[in-house]
């Protein structure tokens, strides 16, 4: 999920260096829900193995 997050935030630079700003926008709004979906995810999976005694990373 990082990783599609890392690609929409470039396609979203190459997009506002070449003058697209909608789909620059929108691009880098996905990005910023992907990469905040990945850090709960991120969050949880280490609260539940802190409470478990085993980390699942």
């Amino acid at each position: 999920m990082l990783t599609w997050a890392i690609i929409f935030l470039v396609i979203s630079v190459i997009a506002g260096v070449l003058g697209f700003s909608g789909i620059s926008a929108a691009t880098a709004g996905i990005a910023k829900i992907l990469f905040f979906v990945f850090v709960v995810i991120f969050v949880v999976i280490v609260i539940a193995g802190l409470v478990t005694g085993s980390l699942l990373l």
